[in-house]
């Protein structure tokens, strides 16, 4: 009978994966570092009963993905109040660096289903079947989502004014 790793264990061994999920579906900030959180914290009730043969790094995604559509729905119903247009961070000067708030914002205007393919994918690890189950729809169309979102990362991100060449970080 396998026996499952102590639950620090698995929080060590994926918790960097669950938090660039929820960054890739959140945005960075506050709202990703709260599902990351309540992720972990619903995995812990969960996980004495969790069957040992289960797909850690999966059964974690899947959460992650569940809590963020939670957190996207609270947002639509709360209001955001500030008090000023904040300035804009230059990035002149920083020729081979990419702008990581250009990435954010690239990856925040794919479309939803390109976006979370692209998180769960590339991010998440998990195998397109996977993506598709979690987004519902094919396999290919799982497939073809992801890369249509890589490949508006890839022309819209710049690296020094030429479009990056790797996958998003």
């Amino acid at each position: 009978m396998d026996t499952k790793p102590p639950f620090e264990t698995v929080v060590d061994q994926h918790g960097s994966t669950v938090l660039r999920v929820c960054r890739a579906v959140l945005g960075p900030g506050p709202d990703a570092d709260d599902a990351w959180s309540e992720v972990f914290l619903a995995a812990l009730r969960s996980y004495p009963e969790l069957p040992a043969a289960t797909n850690m790094q999966a059964w974690l995604v899947t959460v992650a993905h569940r809590k963020a559509i939670d957190i996207i729905r609270s947002r639509q119903r709360r209001a955001t109040p500030i008090e000023a247009v904040p300035d804009t961070e230059s990035t002149i000067g920083l020729p081979d660096r990419v702008d990581e708030q250009e990435i954010w914002q690239a990856v925040a205007a794919l479309p939803d289903r390109q976006r979370m393919a692209v998180a769960y994918h590339y991010l998440g690890g998990l195998p397109y079947a996977g993506v598709a189950e979690e987004l519902g729809g094919s396999t290919d169309a799982a497939r073809r989502a992801a890369a249509d979102g890589i490949k508006k990362l890839r022309t819209t991100v710049t690296r020094g004014g030429a479009a990056s060449k790797g996958a998003p970080r």
